[in-house]
């Protein structure tokens, strides 16, 4: 058969990619954006696992929203107003997805900050939309730029995670939220808001989400990849349920609905009495892995490298000078340490800007450092 012209042009993921490479022995990987197995809170969840077959009636087949019990247990933590209402996806992707499915049509003009997350750019680009780049600042998007392409054209819906962004680990300000929402509502744009790092915050003060301030203007993704684990493939959106409505018609030609068996799981996990400190740990080690690789980069590498500083989240951009970050990245690859090239994360190649992304929440202490001291020889070679 031959491929659909929709596919024909989407590359395989970088990152997914890799990662088989990046877990051969030897090989550091700071590329992917993996949770430490180790912390996978597998005793909390224990009981709940042993109990599945005392409980044959999650084997069947369920609703298409999701486990009851469990959207009654996100409507009340969410605090969603009467007239939203959520879905339980195969992960947060899949509810991209879905939403891709029901609300772009080729041709349509979505907005993306530059850089952005690749999953997202794969998922748009298969729907066939046509994706406008807004750069980004330290503190989220350049407003100016949002502003105008907002007023030059159509645009059906604009992306982005405000939350220790994928793949920057910038975080909006309140006042670029503030301003976000103003513009979404003003020129009638559905703001996707992505927040699957936004429990990963070990510093400074949790701010409102952007969809807050435009709540009947927007969607909320949530991931529990990150905080549970990523092979329970859970996640949510809300909404208004007028935008959700399309999402169950969906999913219902896409898989019926997500495993009930792992949605009972995760409400279990949730409601733990020990679940709030299961994401304290997270925070603490997280935080310590984060300033442990930092301070490696100050020790190792040259100068003219440049690493944000974050609040939280998985992942820091490290800018580079001008070079060909791709070569880089294979070759630092070669010297046993797996990192991804800012290349992929930009749908426009004129305007890249050589940086690394980087992720301290996988490898411990001191492999961060070991993976440093290869990373420095590979950049000085380059730059």
């Amino acid at each position: 058969m031959k491929l659909a012209k929709s596919l024909q042009e989407i590359q395989p993921s970088y990152i997914r990619e890799i990662l088989s490479a990046a877990s051969a022995p030897g090989v550091i990987s700071l590329a992917g954006g993996l949770p430490d197995e180790a912390t996978f809170p597998l005793a909390l969840m224990a009981k709940s696992l042993t109990d599945l077959p005392n409980q044959t009636q999650l084997f069947q087949y369920g609703n298409t929203a999701g486990y009851a019990p469990l959207l009654a247990h996100f409507r009340e933590c969410y605090q969603l107003p009467p007239s939203h209402d959520g879905i339980v996806c195969t992960g947060s992707q899949q509810g991209l997805d879905l939403i891709a499915r029901a609300f772009v049509n080729p041709g349509d003009s979505i907005v993306m900050e530059a850089p952005s997350y690749l999953g997202a750019i794969q998922v748009f680009a298969l729907a066939q939309a046509t994706i406008e780049s807004v750069s980004q600042r330290a503190d989220g998007p350049d407003l100016e730029e949002l502003a105008a392409c907002f007023a030059a054209k159509d645009i059906t819906l604009f992306y982005a995670v405000p939350d220790f962004h994928n793949p920057t680990g910038v975080c909006w300000s309140l006042k670029v939220r503030k301003k976000v929402a103003e513009l979404c509502k003003q020129y009638n744009v559905a703001f996707i808001e992505d927040v699957p790092y936004r429990e990963l915050r070990f510093k400074g003060d949790y701010l409102p989400l952007v969809s807050s301030f435009c709540p009947d203007n927007s969607m909320v993704l949530r991931s529990y990849s990150k905080i549970a684990t990523p092979g329970i493939r859970l996640g949510l959106v809300t909404g208004r349920k007028d935008w959700i409505t399309p999402l169950n018609k969906v999913k219902q030609a896409a898989d019926l609905h997500s495993s009930i068996p792992m949605q009972a799981v995760l409400l279990d996990l949730l409601q733990h009495h020990e679940f709030e400190q299961h994401l304290a740990g997270l925070r603490r080690l997280y935080k310590a892995r984060y300033q442990a690789l930092i301070k490696q980069i100050a020790l190792k590498l040259p100068s003219y490298c440049h690493s944000n500083t974050v609040e939280g989240g998985m992942f820091i951009w490290l800018s580079l000078p001008e070079c060909d970050v791709d070569a880089l990245a294979k070759s630092a690859l070669e010297h046993g340490v797996a990192v991804v090239p800012s290349s992929v994360f930009y749908q426009d190649s004129s305007n890249i800007t050589p940086a690394l992304r980087l992720n301290f929440t996988n490898a411990n202490i001191a492999k961060l450092g070991d993976a440093i001291e290869r990373l420095a020889k590979v950049i000085k070679l380059y730059c």
